[in-house]
């Protein structure tokens, strides 16, 4: 009895005091230091939400939506967020195997009967949690160029196409980040719910959390309103305008156009286990699966620039990285496609989140503000992330320059062409990929996927039968060295290529390609 009068007296002391708690509010001179991050990575645009304890304690825009235009981002200007995008595939399958549809551990062919992978017994054993936590064997990016840049495939020509990937580990040995395995998992939600990717989403959870501004394609942002921040990257040493990314087979994977004020209420219904307002979308359990680790990723000393980033863990769950930051558990995941970079960072513990959108493929820039954020609420030691990021930025250019430097530098420019350059003209086919032509155009050869119409390109010589292939469309940023082995003949037995810089994105997986010669009819 006496403890029942004490818990019955909690109400009556703590209501006063929880009167007098104010709400959370950003960390102070934020706009300012926003505006200098913006100005320290020529980033144009931000859009910004932190919330904390359920509200929403900031959702903003900042900067514009086009560089050398006046328009203002808002909080409902909508940025692609990319592979921020995985966690809402990821809560689909578990909507999904709450209601007895699907098992996370039970094989994806007892639900995709045609989905094959390379090797026949990892297509009998990969699991439906398998596909969204990159430990499948495949190598980092594998079977992007199945997707990006845009292709001529169909979601389910990739899918099939996937068999013929080579892995480059065995199966569930190692953590290699991939996209192609979430367009397997969005065909999965077409195939147990009879609805597509698009419609499951946008009915499901976009909805019911309130996220009325968010569009599930590109095509629809553009056309709601068109409150839209545009893509922005440095081209040849220049920030300029970019075309965005808009092809739909990629959408599982990073397809979502987000403003900060849904992405706030997407965060807090995360931090809530699915509840929003009075009801429940999903289920507590189902919030643990996701954000529970699966696939360890070794880890090592932070760069020395960001001492504050040392961690113990860190590892992909399901459609989030997990890691611990400053002692708590960090659930977070980036996002990245041409003109776009994204940050969302959550610290469940703390009922902390902060997600930076941007419209320029800066992560310096969303960390600085990000790391900004959650340091503020974790009342941690200063540290200057904006120096921080800038200096490591800095150093990563440089090592970079001296890099493309070394490689100009070892090559021999005095060295020729084993052949005439008519007898490297030829179609080529690789068995995921599919066609490759090189042509002879006005004595100069070129390079042109068969199924990319974007990736055109001039093969320029350089060192032997080595080419350079120097795409037309400069905003690609790929240029990649391709490389004619001859036979015994003096015939081209095969070709391999690989990026020629290492800031080529790793989504341009050229050196998977096994380029063979397609015999005459």
């Amino acid at each position: 009895m006496r403890l029942l009068r004490i818990l019955a007296g909690i109400p009556f002391i703590a209501a006063p005091l929880l009167a007098q708690v104010r709400p959370a509010a950003p960390p102070p001179k934020f706009d300012a230091y926003v505006a200098a991050v913006l100005k320290r990575f020529e980033v144009p645009g931000m859009g910004i939400a932190i919330v904390k304890d359920g509200q929403v304690v900031l959702a903003r825009g900042y900067g514009v939506k086009r560089l050398g235009a006046p328009e203002p981002v808002d909080a409902d200007t909508r940025f692609g967020i990319a592979s921020n995008t995985k966690a809402f595939t990821a809560l689909a399958l578990g909507m999904l195997v709450e209601e007895g549809k699907l098992q996370w551990d039970a094989p994806v062919v007892n639900y995709l009967p045609q989905f094959m992978m390379w090797d026949p017994w990892v297509t009998r054993q990969i699991t439906v949690r398998d596909l969204l936590v990159h430990r499948s064997g495949l190598g980092l990016g594998a079977g992007d160029l199945l997707w990006w840049p845009p292709t001529t495939y169909t979601a389910q020509e990739i899918v099939r196409r996937l068999r013929y990937i080579e892995p480059a580990t065995s199966f569930r040995t190692a953590y290699a980040y991939d996209n192609v395995l979430y367009l397997v998992a969005g065909q999965l939600i077409q195939a147990v719910s009879g609805l597509t990717w698009e419609d499951f989403v946008t009915e499901r959870i976009l909805r019911p959390v309130g996220m009325a501004g968010a569009t599930v394609t590109r095509k629809e942002a553009e056309e709601a309103g068109a409150n839209v921040a545009i893509t922005h990257a440095p081209v040849e040493g220049v920030v300029r305008v970019v075309n965005p990314f808009s092809d739909p087979n990629t959408n599982p994977a990073g397809g979502l156009n987000v403003g900060a004020a849904d992405m706030a209420r997407w965060m807090i219904a995360q931090m809530d286990s699915g509840r929003v307002g009075e009801k429940r979308l999903w289920k507590a359990g189902t919030t643990r699966q996701l954000w529970s680790l699966v696939t360890p990723i070794p880890g090592g000393p932070p760069p020395k620039e960001l001492p504050p980033l040392v961690s113990n863990f860190g590892g992909y769950a399901l459609g989030f990285f997990v890691r611990d930051y400053r002692g708590q558990k960090l659930v977070t995941h980036t996002g990245g496609l041409p003109g776009y970079v994204s940050r969302l960072a959550m610290l469940p513990n703390q009922k902390t989140g902060v997600v930076v959108l941007t419209n320029m493929e800066s992560g310096a820039a969303f960390d600085a503000v990000a790391y900004h954020v959650l340091d503020y609420y974790l009342k941690a030691p200063a540290f200057d992330w904006l120096a921080g990021w800038g200096s490591l930025m800095a150093r990563v250019d440089s090592t970079n320059a001296a890099e493309d430097k070394a490689t100009s530098a070892a090559r021999d420019s005095t060295s020729r062409p084993s052949l005439p350059l008519a007898r490297y003209a030829a179609t080529y086919r690789d068995s995921w990929y599919g066609d490759v032509a090189v042509t002879l155009e006005d004595s100069r050869l070129a390079m042109k996927f068969l199924h990319t119409p974007a990736l055109i390109g001039d093969l320029l010589h350089w060192q032997y039968d080595t080419f350079l292939v120097r795409w037309r469309d400069r905003e690609l940023r790929a240029d990649a060295f391709v490389s004619f082995v001859l036979d015994a003949e003096g015939k081209v037995a095969s070709v391999s290529m690989k990026p020629a810089s290492p800031t080529v994105d790793f989504s341009f997986d050229f050196q998977d390609l096994d380029l063979r010669p397609v015999p005459a009819p």
